[in-house]
């Protein structure tokens, strides 16, 4: 018994890999998953390879590794095509769609999790409703609706659609449901608010939730493209996607449209590489209830 692992994550212990069929079908699946690996980061890190190069050597040569690493040319690319401009653009549209995000997700999850005031059950299940619909389906009205009010040309549709997001809903309102219900009722007899037992009690006891769903606006809104398109195009608003689709109709060569391509990729994969473990956990918040 000394020698056998208690299982704490997974389905399979040691000492279950001490039968042949469970050995054999945890190489299976190992192998599986490595293929999966390989075939998911081969495309990435052939870009960031062919960026080294210059246009001669990417259309004569066939070989993936360059025949030197000079950094220079991304500097290059970089400065040449005023990045730091659409990154600024980007960092505008990332930040305030984080705030929306959290804060107006978190303050409907709040009332239908805490307050429950009447109705609230029917709002829930049209929240939940509202995952089966695509969104692309809600673009066109989306877009009619923003010109009527005149927002175009500005971040602002953005960061409030960031800020109606079912999903994050759902994500927020599970969770909340599971905080201690007499740290809430200890503060209302204290005499806070709703408002106050949420921003002073909920959201200090919801870090781990609001990280993630943080982490996951963060990612959406940086790789949006559409809507960003419609409203900020030709407005020097342009982010980062808006510009790497422009790069079609302009005199670009293919090298400094694949370098382009990797300051695009640089954030998310440097995201997912520090908050990897939240962006995992939070696929599993959903599922968690009291």
């Amino acid at each position: 018994m000394s020698r056998i692992s208690v299982k704490e994550n997974g389905i399979i212990t040691r000492s279950d890999l001490k039968r042949t069929k469970v050995k054999i079908l945890y190489l299976v699946i190992f192998l599986i998953c490595l293929i999966i690996v390989l075939f998911s980061i081969a495309p990435p890190i052939w870009l960031f390879l062919q960026s080294f190069k210059d246009i001669k050597e990417f259309t004569l040569t066939r070989t993936i590794l360059p025949k030197a690493f000079d950094f220079s040319k991304l500097v290059d690319t970089w400065n040449s095509l005023k990045f730091q401009k659409y990154y600024i653009n980007s960092l505008y549209s990332v930040t305030g769609s984080i705030v929306c995000a959290v804060i107006i997700n978190g303050l409907l999850a709040y009332s239908i999790s805490v307050i429950k005031p009447k109705g609230s059950k029917l709002i829930y299940a049209l929240v939940m409703s509202s995952l089966m619909i695509p969104a692309t389906t809600s673009i066109v009205p989306l877009f009619a609706n923003i010109s009527k009010l005149h927002l175009t040309q500005s971040f602002v549709p953005l960061w409030l659609t960031a800020g109606a997001n079912a999903f994050y809903v759902v994500l927020m309102k599970e969770f909340f449901d599971a905080l201690p219900k007499s740290i809430i009722e200890a503060a209302r007899i204290d005499g806070c608010t709703n408002l106050g037992i949420f921003f002073r009690i909920i959201m200090p006891l919801s870090k781990p939730i609001l990280t993630v769903i943080a982490i996951f606006a963060l990612n959406a809104a940086w790789s949006d493209f559409l809507l960003p398109y419609l409203l900020l195009n030709n407005t020097g608003l342009e982010t980062v996607m808006v510009r790497l689709f422009k790069f079609k109709d302009s005199a670009v060569s293919q090298v400094d449209q694949l370098r382009a391509i990797v300051f695009a990729i640089i954030p998310p994969v440097l995201l997912f590489i520090i908050f990897q473990k939240r962006i995992i956990e939070g696929s599993s918040f959903a599922g968690i209830k009291g």
